[in-house]
């Protein structure tokens, strides 16, 4: 697999992790009274789009899939850390942890393919490694 791909593959993977961590999130908070929702649902949106336009880059490429098993074990975490603390600052610090680890991974793939991929995967890469330090940052706020 070329340098785009694999750049594209792990923004396509991350992000559809991410949105689906976070579906399975506000499922868990739908009958809870947090404030951090609003921020939630932002959040989703703009997973949804870099995992889009990932795709669309990527030009037809049939990428991996994350698992059923990923999947499942995420949405057995989420619902395990939600029932044992629900607070907002909970919420928010499980949710920086999750951007921090996806920060670094994308961090490090630019600076690995800086010099190798196009241009246009690059700016995507980098627009979704300072997403992901923005959504840190709003989420800061909860803590």
């Amino acid at each position: 697999m070329n340098e785009n791909l694999e750049l594209l593959e792990y923004i396509y993977l991350s992000s559809e992790m991410g949105k689906n961590a976070l579906v399975d999130l506000l499922k868990e908070l739908k009958e809870k009274e947090n404030k951090i929702k609003s921020i939630i649902s932002d959040e989703l949106k703009l997973y949804e789009k870099y995992y889009m336009a990932s795709k669309k880059l990527a030009k037809g490429a049939n990428f991996s899939e994350n698992t059923r098993m990923t999947k499942m074990m995420s949405k057995l975490g989420i619902k395990k850390e939600v029932e044992a603390d629900n607070s907002d600052a909970a919420i928010a610090h499980l949710l920086i942890e999750g951007l921090t680890m996806g920060s670094i991974d994308i961090e490090t793939k630019i600076n690995n393919y800086q010099t190798k991929a196009d241009k246009k995967v690059l700016k995507l890469a980098r627009d979704y490694a300072k997403f992901q330090q923005e959504e840190i940052n709003k989420l800061k706020a909860f803590l």
